[in-house]
């Protein structure tokens, strides 16, 4: 679609709208004689060694200039929000500012913090992961520096003319850039479902800033024909909410004002500058940067030519050989990305994303390892916690979270270092196997699929496999944008399947929301209800104090009483705002008839107890094992209740009873546990994202639990109003469920005491069984498991002496046939044992079968003999059945019918 975007200032102070000559898009300018947009390719950076802002500034500078601007234009300023968005299931990581109010505060279901607002948001992207280090400009992390304004139906706040106007103002009024040197390029953006005409804020080759106004959404299949618009090829319709999107890279306003050859000399020189003493790198032509950061805005590496043809280009520019450049200019690009990865590793890690197989935890998996191969590369032995830790150091006046979690995250990475290095060593065998299968195909390469499954099944990298594999003389092709390849599918977040209901939501959407007497009173045993309307098998009440299954609780239980009968309730579901109720006998009810409800009360006061309990542990569990951990899932039941958590190692006895004692600690103290309704955004404003430990809570208005000076959470359960009625907490046991996630079962209240019933019985019918009281089972059960590894011991020893004494027999018990001799018998040894005594048996011209009463055998053929070990065993199987096999010396396997392997004595001596 083609947009025309006239502003006030444009037309008022003369700017002109031309077509850029190379790319052909169209751009606003100052400059009568200006032919190009001032977007690479189509222009060069301009302030590489001439900086493009008289003054240099830091990051903290630049930052603080750009929020306190914005601050006195009007707008709130708003604190960044982590890096792992809770608030959403859709996406792994915050990639740019606007996620952090999608989708609650777009859609209108949430207000924003402040309207307008500002804020520097910490952003992580993988899609660039190659560029990084290479081009000079692309980053792993970035902050988003960005002004932001809600256009709710009737509550307007600003749009395209007041953006336009308060970005040149920030420019050129607070950065001191020429205004003639600023282009605004037209051009349509579209991305998370949403879209809207867009300028790109270009100065001297460098976009700094993009100013999106987004006022559409996708089209559904049944839209107005008149209503859609299609942008880049999708179909839109016109949003009620319009929002200005705006983002402006604080890196690239720090790299302009410094003019250093890459942006990150600018940024990142605190890890940089070490590194490069560390690993001896000698010191280059600063122009051989300059040239190849200026080039390099030209390129993206997006396919498997565009790195090759950047070092021709440089090469060519600076006067040297593509060898020279690649060997001067490499340590550089490995030191640039390490010191990118390490800083999005440190906030990955501090907003509690634990490296592991899925998810966002993949993700800084893939960083550490890359990081760990470009350090090898360079030939340092520098752990990656050092530079982590240097990270921290810079930037924790920023960011003190990091200092908080400084232990944990060094713990973390120290643990994947190691886990790496023990990869390697399995990793190497693997590929070994691999190379093996393909010569026998007669390939000499390894295909591009291989070395993701090697990467993402195994984590080996690219760069070892093609280590090991060159050894063997196999070829390996990395392509450029390998890790943007396997970055691609993890990044891309889950995908939800649409809600599968108990009832068609249209035969329930015209019925009143249903009264949920289970949060007026969760002490409510009974209660009287109407029926509004009866669904196969499923009644809507106008009120209930049935909890439906959600959020880990299960549903309750119960009847209903009607004309005196009562009709079990087997489910509870709810289906948009409406509660239904599963009968067993539908037919006994009728619109309008009033009912008598009644609680399976045991059932619900137990998932109470649970539900309750999991908060107060929750609570323990961040308090000994540290901030990192969050909850990953959680289900109630009546006898016990597991809790998952983000960990990155396994919970040790000594934690285990430190979290137990704390959260029975809580329990005694008698805590009152309080709940409130709160808009969205003054809860998250109040008590921050820790809410969502339980996942996304939907709507404006959520229901937060609060457990005094130790829980705070969003949640729909029921809930006891202390924590004394609780009961005890056990816990039972722990389990690694998968990587980085731990799982608690454990048990509260009248479960709890069940359990320790339990334990009690099976010590004393162990005492009864070792005849010593509960207090000397340890030191019994020591001496008698010593006893039994000497008897065992004295068994082995027994064994050996008798093999030994039957092989001597056996070496006169063979007979002639022919020139070989065989030895055919069965001997009582245990199958290690049989197969070392045919070993042993084993001499030239010699045939030896041993068999036992359990149907194994072995074969053993000496030198000389034409027969081979696995022909015979062929034959034994054919007769007595079972199965086995073997080589030419070697055969052993174990038949169903031990009685018939003698009928195979002739047919072997036949073969012989």
């Amino acid at each position: 679609m083609e947009f025309i975007m006239k502003t006030r200032m444009f037309e008022e102070e003369g700017w002109i709208r031309k077509t850029c000559k190379v790319c052909g898009k169209p751009f606003w300018t100052l400059d009568p004689d200006r032919e190009t947009c001032g977007d690479p390719p189509c222009d060069e950076y301009e302030f590489i060694g001439k900086p493009g802002i008289p003054k240099k500034y830091t990051l903290d500078e630049m930052r603080e200039t750009f929020l306190g601007f914005f601050e006195k234009h009007g707008h709130g300023r708003v604190k960044r929000y982590p890096v792992l968005p809770r608030w959403r299931d859709d996406v792994l990581l915050v990639g740019a500012s606007i996620m952090d109010f999608q989708p609650w505060v777009i859609s209108g279901e949430a207000d924003p913090p402040a309207n307008p607002l500002t804020i520097s948001q910490p952003s992580i992207r993988f899609t660039d992961i190659d560029n990084v280090g290479i081009t000079g400009r692309h980053f792993t992390i970035f902050e988003m520096m960005a002004h932001h304004a809600f256009n709710y139906p009737g509550k307007p706040i600003y749009w395209m003319d007041e953006t336009v106007e308060l970005a040149f103002e920030f420019f050129t009024k607070e950065l001191k850039m020429k205004p003639e040197d600023i282009t605004f390029k037209e051009n349509p953006w579209a991305g998370g479902g949403n879209a809207g005409p867009a300028f790109e804020v270009l100065y001297r080759g460098l976009e700094v800033a993009t100013l999106v106004f987004m006022q559409y959404k996708k089209a559904l299949e049944n839209a107005d024909p008149s209503q859609v618009v299609i942008i880049k090829g999708e179909k839109y319709v016109p949003m009620e909410t319009k929002v200005v999107d705006t983002g402006y890279g604080l890196e690239r306003l720090v790299w302009m004002s410094q003019g250093t050859p890459t942006a990150y000399d600018a940024v990142l020189d605190y890890v940089i500058e070490p590194l490069k003493r560390e690993a001896g790198v000698e010191k280059i032509d600063e122009r051989i940067l300059m040239e190849n950061s200026r080039l390099a805005g030209m390129f993206d590496i997006e396919d498997m030519g565009d790195l090759k043809v950047l070092r021709e280009q440089v090469a060519k520019r600076v006067g040297i050989s593509v060898e020279e450049l690649e060997k001067a200019i490499r340590p550089y690009e490995l030191i640039y990305a390490i010191a990118d990865h390490t800083k999005a590793l440190t906030f990955m890690l501090a907003d509690g994303v634990i490296p592991s197989n899925v998810k966002a935890g993949y993700l800084a998996r893939l960083l550490i390892r890359k990081s760990m191969r470009h350090l090898r590369e360079l030939g340092l032995e520098a752990p990656l916690a050092e530079i982590v830790a240097m990270h921290i150091k810079a930037l924790h006046k920023t960011f003190p979270e990091f200092k908080e979690m400084e232990d944990i995250i060094l713990e973390i990475i120290e643990l994947e270092e190691k886990r790496y290095a023990e990869t390697l060593k399995r990793g190497s065998e693997l590929v070994k196997r691999e190379i093996t299968k393909l010569k026998k195909k007669g390939k000499k390469e390894i295909p591009l699929e291989k070395l993701i499954t090697f990467y993402e099944s195994h984590g080996l990298t690219p760069e070892i496999v093609k280590e090991i594999a060159e050894k063997e003389g196999v070829d390996v092709h990395i392509p450029d944008n390998f890790y943007s390849l396997v970055a691609k599918e993890a990044e891309k977040g889950e995908k939800k399947e649409a809600a599968k209901h108990v009832v068609d939501f249209e035969l329930v959407k015209d019925l009143p929301e249903t009264r949920t007497l289970y949060y007026e009173d969760p002490f409510m045993k009974e209660f009287k209800a109407k029926v509004l309307r009866v669904i196969d098998n499923w009644l809507v009440l106008d009120q209930t104090a049935f909890y439906p299954e959600g959020g880990g609780q299960p549903y309750d239980t119960g009847v209903l009483v009607v004309d005196g009968e009562e009709v079990k309730v087997t489910n509870v579901q709810k289906v948009g705002k409406v509660i239904l109720h599963k009968v067993e006998e539908p037919e006994k009810f009728k619109e309008g008839m009033t009912v008598h409800g009644k609680l399976d009360w045991d059932r619900r006061i137990q998932h109470m107890r649970h539900h309750t309990g999991t908060h107060v542990l929750m609570g323990a569990l961040v308090r000994v094992l540290g901030k990192h951990v969050w909850q990953a899932g959680s289900q109630l039941h009546t006898d016990w209740a597991r809790l998952d958590i983000s960990h990155y190692k396994r919970i040790t006895e000594e934690e285990l009873r430190e979290i137990e004692r704390l959260a029975n600690s809580i329990v005694m103290e008698n805590r009152p546990v309080k709940w409130e309704w709160l808009p969205r955004t003054e809860a998250e404003q109040k008590y921050g994202f820790r809410l969502y430990q339980g996942g996304v809570v939907p709507g404006r208005v959520i229901r937060v639990l609060k457990i005094e000076d130790w829980d705070v959470q969003a949640c729909g359960g029921t809930h006891l109003p202390s924590t004394g009625l609780i009961g005890p907490i056990k816990i039972l046991r722990t389990e690694r469920i998968q990587d980085g996630v731990e799982r608690i079962i454990f048990a509260c209240g009248e479960a709890a005491v069940r359990e320790w019933q339990k334990e009690r019985e099976l010590l004393r019918k162990t005492s009864e069984v070792f005849r010593v009281p509960p207090d000397k089972l340890p030191e019994t059960a020591k001496r008698f498991f010593n006893e039994w590894k000497e008897a065992k011991k004295d068994v082995e020893r027994l064994k050996k002496e008798l093999a030994e004494a039957q092989i001597r027999n056996l070496e006169t018990a063979g007979q002639r046939i022919g020139n070989v001799e065989l030895i055919f018998h069965k001997v009582e040894l245990d199958p290690a044992t049989l197969r070392d005594a045919a070993l042993r048996l084993k001499k030239p011209g010699r045939v030896v079968v041993l068999y036992n009463g359990s149907g194994n055998f072995v074969v053993a053929v000496g030198d000389g003999v034409e027969v081979k070990a696995g022909d015979i065993a062929k034959r034994i199987t054919t007769v007595a059945g079972g199965g086995g096999g073997g080589k030419t010396d070697l055969a052993q396997g174990r038949v169903k019918d031990v009685s018939k392997i003698k009928e195979v004595i002739e047919d072997v001596k036949n073969a012989l």
